[in-house]
């Protein structure tokens, strides 16, 4: 399961959990320029824009989970288990393995407007990465500073939804998802307003008392209400290290704890790493489950007008400061 946000101070923000029992061995990838893009039915890609994100990297291809172009167009796949459905090949579409997906879109789009036109074009084929993986049942948030959109693919084809909110999470889709939120209309951020019963207005016995009743179970719907109240609530400077360390909060309060979330097989679902990606700038900033250090990777730093992958493994033990 994941969490998916934005956020947006003086620059633009995107990033998310991913939660799950076990880890593929996920880099920080930054792509460059002339990387040649195989794409299965599109022939290579040879030019395109410069990314970095997340992915596993396997035969030299990588598998990105979220990514950031030097556009500032953000894109993350989420679990979307029993509802993804993916499709034989179409006449007329362009037809794409799901594995591609986030490539093709970050590859060659400046905007989510862009994104949205490709989107309408495209159909995903029901074909995994080379036969090695399964195949992955998942659904897309694609964000600019402008728009945020959510992408699934369903039964008809590409669903393209607004996404008011800046927020994913997994199941349902996201359409209910949205609408879970009329559910907790009163939630506030501010003084409780006690008013049961006329005569039995009484007084607030804590403070956060507006936001009684936000949900803080680990079900997907549960979290897509917490993170959009937390989100949409935030406060922080403008700078820099405000704003990453404000996101890095909305996040963490979905945090999955291991022990909390047990498998049928007796493993936990943990949050391994959480990402914040400064998409005007191209940093992408982690955290892992045993690394609460910020750790930083600057796409510009590297060599966009390469054609190798530059990939950065991610630090794991903890990192603890000594004061004296």
């Amino acid at each position: 399961m994941c969490t998916a946000a934005t956020y947006q101070t003086r620059d633009f923000y995107f990033g998310r959990t991913l939660d799950y029992d076990f880890s593929y061995g996920e880099e920080v990838v930054v792509t460059p320029r002339n990387f040649p893009f195989p794409f299965l039915e599109k022939g290579i890609l040879e030019t395109h824009y410069g990314m970095i994100g997340m992915a596993h990297v396997e035969d030299g291809y990588p598998l990105y989970y979220d990514a950031v172009n030097e556009k500032g167009l953000c894109m993350a796949g989420l679990n979307f288990v029993g509802n993804a459905v993916y499709h034989d090949r179409k006449e007329g579409k362009d037809n794409l393995a799901q594995y591609e997906w986030i490539s093709w879109i970050l590859s060659r789009c400046a905007t989510v407007e862009e994104a949205c036109a490709l989107v309408e074009k495209a159909n995903l084929l029901k074909v995994s990465f080379r036969g090695k993986y399964p195949l992955a049942q998942l659904h897309w948030m694609i964000s600019d500073r402008e728009r945020s959109v959510v992408v699934e693919p369903l039964k008809e084809g590409l669903r393209l939804y607004e996404n008011p909110v800046g927020v994913l999470t997994n199941n349902p889709p996201f359409e209910t998802q949205l609408f879970s939120l009329e559910s907790h209309g009163n939630l506030s951020a501010g003084p409780a307003k006690m008013g049961f019963a006329p005569g039995m207005e009484g007084k607030p016995y804590s403070r956060g008392m507006g936001a009684l009743g936000l949900p803080g179970d680990l079900t997907s719907q549960s979290r897509f209400v917490r993170a959009a109240f937390v989100r949409m609530n935030s406060i922080s400077g403008e700078g820099e290290k405000e704003s990453v360390s404000q996101f890095f909060h909305i996040l963490n309060s979905v945090d999955q704890q291991r022990g909390c979330c047990l498998l049928e097989n007796g493993s936990c679902e943990i949050t391994i790493y959480t990402s914040c990606c400064n998409a005007d700038k191209g940093i992408y900033y982690y955290t892992t489950y045993d690394n609460h250090q910020i750790t930083g990777v600057s796409m510009q730093k590297e060599n966009l007008e390469g054609k190798a992958l530059a990939r950065f493994p991610l630090i794991l033990e903890e990192q603890i400061l000594e004061q004296n």
